[in-house]
């Protein structure tokens, strides 16, 4: 148990810096714009600390509960119920540029395909565990699996958010590779995935743009390749360790 606690603090240190650098690189971003807009240079960075140590709280809460209670059916099919509930509502509601990610409430926003990644990951844990002398049967074991992770992934597609489907994927395959499934099971899943995946990047629109803008961003450099060149000057600019905080130019 001390080893574990020890592991949670190393853990939770190194996400405290990485927030904190996070929070210090969002009010260099946006310091100028929040005095032109608001009045104050740290209005975004206000609201950025507030839910930073917010999730931290929560984090430090979760690191003191014995996670294999969440091993249980009375949490895990409760929680696969509300995750695919509140994927289906995001569909239905209000878009915002074009894409269904995000259910609103008043002032605050939620995106559910935040809590579907760790749902799916409870909800795998707990099923894999349970089929553990049975990871390769099919029929028992990996076709419920496919069929949870394929109705996740189709919705989070419909919103539509590609990469978060495709780090949902991963999720899953890195634990069932975890739980020692079959090489030939994955050789044959990619096989089948590259096909879909090539079709959902090259004759969407947008993404195909995305996509011929990283290969060449001065095609279209007040377009879709703007970001991209911004980052190159920037880099120019400031080489590996920057021109020092808030002395930047490309905001």
């Amino acid at each position: 148990m001390a080893k574990q606690l020890e592991s949670d603090r190393i853990l939770f240190g190194a996400v405290a810096a990485l927030v904190l650098f996070g929070c210090l690189m969002v009010y260099s971003a946006t310091a100028v714009l929040a005095a032109e807009q608001f009045g104050s240079s740290y209005h975004f960075l206000a609201r950025q600390a507030f839910w930073a140590v917010l999730g931290l709280m929560v984090m430090i809460v979760m690191m003191n509960v014995d996670y294999t209670r969440l091993a249980s059916p009375v949490v895990v099919f409760p929680a696969l119920a509300v995750e695919i509930g509140l994927l289906v509502a995001v569909l239905f509601a209000a878009p915002s540029h074009k894409a269904h990610r995000w259910l609103r409430w008043g002032g605050a926003s939620f995106q559910p395909s935040e809590l579907a990644k760790l749902v799916t990951v409870i909800f795998i844990a707990y099923f894999l565990e349970t089929r553990r002398k049975d990871i390769n049967d099919w029929r028992h074991t990996l076709a419920p699996v496919a069929m949870v992770a394929g109705a996740t992934v189709l919705l989070v597609l419909k919103e539509p958010d590609l990469g978060t489907s495709l780090a949902i994927l991963l999720i899953v395959a890195a634990m069932l590779f975890a739980a020692g499934m079959r090489l030939r099971y994955f050789t044959y899943s990619a096989l089948a995935a590259f096909p879909v995946l090539y079709l959902l990047v090259f004759h969407v629109a947008y993404r195909y743009k995305r996509v011929m803008a990283f290969l060449d961003p001065y095609a279209d450099p007040r377009g879709v390749g703007f970001q991209i060149i911004q980052s190159m000057i920037a880099v120019g600019t400031g080489g590996i360790f920057g021109v020092g905080l808030m002395d930047g130019k490309q905001k």
